[in-house]
This record gives C-alpha cells, structure tokens and sequence, in this order.
C-alpha cells in the first residue's frame, strides 16, 4: 500500500483502563502503531486515559494527552492539535464507540478529519448487531436465528417461539460485556436487562443457542484491493 503524503499528523485513541487478561493487546498494538507511523514520518497524537500504559511513555507520540476517553475530550484535542486523520482501530471497542460518535456529530467533518483504519460504516457493520447479521446474509453465509430487541418483553416473545437455551448479546459494548447464555425464563429477564442497560443504544441481540457445534476462530486482515492475511 502506497504512503499516504497528503497526510502530516495522526491522532490515536488508545484504550484506557486495562484489567488482567483483557485489553492488553491493545496497548500493545496501540504502541507499535506509534512507532511505525513516526519512522514513517508522521506526527502522531495520542489521548489516553491509562498513564501506566507503554504507549503513554513520552517517548512513543509527539504529543500525548492523558485525558478521559470521552468524546468531549476527544473533541478538544482535535480542536487543538488539527489532525489530518483519525485512527480509532486500535482502542478497542471504546476507541471505535468515540470515533463513530464524532463522525455522527459532524465533528471530524468540521476539523477536516479523515478516519482511517475503517470508516464509520465500517464500524458499524461490525458492531451493530443487525448490519452484522445483514451483510453475513449478503455474503451467503447461514446464521443462527435471531432477533434484534429493545425490550425484556421482546426477548420473552421470542424465547416462547424458540425455547432454550438462548444466546444474549448487547450492541456495542466492550468485551462483550453484558452477554451470556439464558437457560431459564427468569435468567432470560435478569440478562436482557442488564444487557440493555449496558448498551449504548439500548439493544440487544437474542439468538439461539448452537451449543455443541465445534466453533473456529479465525483473525483476518484485508485491504480494499482484497488482499487477504
């Protein structure tokens, strides 16, 4: 892939509090990314909340800002530093939540801001648990049956047509969070509910189980001109 020249400084949004046995990749994605950009000669911009990240090191980008990863925050650090683009990807799931909410609002639009790495809709597709479902359906690829729900009262609809156990997923949430396996209509009620309240949007996905299946998780690059990794 060619070296984008029109492009002078890169913001990054890092992923802030890292628990044990979670969100530590990113902070080593996160510092790789920085290095590479500044060997490649572009001013890099960090905003992370973690001081005791390695990618905070004063060392790693030309400027860092130890800030709340909110999109106030967010919105104050382009508003000073004037980023020609936005890299969100490696933040993990708080890092892409920001980013699709200052494109939304207009505000990387405003500054001139460009999202690479993978734009809004990108994001979205990959989030949203619905726009996930459709574009596996586009690809031909069969998918357990489901239903996307703003209610406890939705999800006990659909639990009296397809039974138990049922598969419980928020929308946009970090690591997953609020998800499970519902055995019993009162387990189905407990989780529905927190996982609407954790939710950004306040969805869920209810689908059936597929428990015994043998599953394969694959990680995959790909580039626009469908380079595959």
């Amino acid at each position: 892939m060619p070296k984008r020249k029109d492009l002078k400084k890169i913001m990054l949004i890092g992923s802030g509090p890292i628990v044990i046995g979670q969100a530590c990749e990113f902070d080593y994605s996160g510092t790789q990314a920085c290095r590479a950009l500044r060997e490649e000669g572009y001013e890099v911009v960090l905003i992370n909340s973690n001081p005791a990240t390695i990618m905070t090191d004063p060392s790693m980008a030309d400027q860092t800002y130890i800030e709340p990863l909110t999109v106030e925050a967010a919105v104050k650090v382009i508003e000073k530093e004037r980023p020609q683009a936005l890299l969100p990807t490696l933040g993990g799931q708080t890092a892409l939540n920001i980013a699709v909410e200052l494109d939304d609002s207009g505000i990387l639009e405003q500054y001139g801001v460009e999202l690479i790495g993978a734009n809004s809709d990108v994001i979205k597709r990959a989030e949203n648990r619905d726009l996930f479902k459709t574009a596996m359906g586009r690809a031909g690829l069969d998918s357990a049956e489901s239903a996307h729900l703003n209610s406890v009262s939705g999800a006990l609809e659909f639990a009296a047509v397809k039974g138990y156990p049922l598969v419980i997923r928020p929308s946009f949430t970090l690591g997953g969070a609020g998800g499970g396996i519902a055995h019993t209509e009162e387990h189905l009620v407990e989780m529905v509910t927190a996982g609407l309240a954790s939710s950004p949007i306040g969805q869920v996905l209810v689908e059936e189980a597929i428990l015994g299946w043998k599953e394969y998780e694959l990680e995959v690059m790909r580039d626009c001109n469908d380079n595959v990794v």
